[in-house]
């Protein structure tokens, strides 16, 4: 299975009015992402960065965060060798092939999904400086679709901090 970049579109939903300097200043934003479904793997590393300078804040903290219980964010290397590393790692933590209560209860297949998901977490925050985030030489941001189906996911952004 090749891997696609999948394009994400980046969406401002608020931002405080600018702030006196130095005082602090908080952005909302939001990045938008249909997926392939389950173990889609998609580097959102430019596009989050895209959101940060929209922001005009230079230091403090970004989150990101996806509601939902079928969604993961991590870091990692996203080179092919590592993805697939990482899919065989998941199947492995959670197998799709044994029975979850979760089936038997709704029968819709994705309770190894949920196990993933909440295994993984929904969220990462970072350090923001001078308008960074101060990644190590091959670390990204990834997106890890875990739900059995095709979905189109919203991640929300909120940064704090000074410009």
């Amino acid at each position: 299975m090749g891997m696609r970049r999948t394009s994400v579109r980046i969406g401002l939903t608020s931002q405080e009015p600018p702030a006196a300097a130095g005082a602090p200043a908080i952005f909302s934003g939001e990045l938008d992402i249909p997926t392939k479904g389950e173990l889609d793997i998609q580097d959102i590393t430019s596009e989050l960065s895209s959101l940060i300078d929209d922001s005009g804040i230079l230091n403090g903290i970004v989150t990101i965060f996806v509601p939902g219980a079928t969604g993961a964010l991590t870091t990692m290397e996203f080179e092919p060798g590592v993805v697939e590393d990482l899919r065989a790692a998941i199947q492995r933590m959670a197998p799709s092939e044994i029975e979850y209560e979760h089936h038997i209860k709704w029968k819709d297949g994705n309770g190894h999904s949920h196990v993933r998901a909440a295994l993984i977490g929904p969220s990462v925050t970072f350090p923001l400086r001078e308008g960074r985030i101060p990644f190590g030489t091959w670390q990204q941001v990834v997106f890890i679709e875990l739900d059995v189906r095709p979905r189109k996911r919203k991640l929300l952004v909120q940064i704090i901090g000074t410009g």
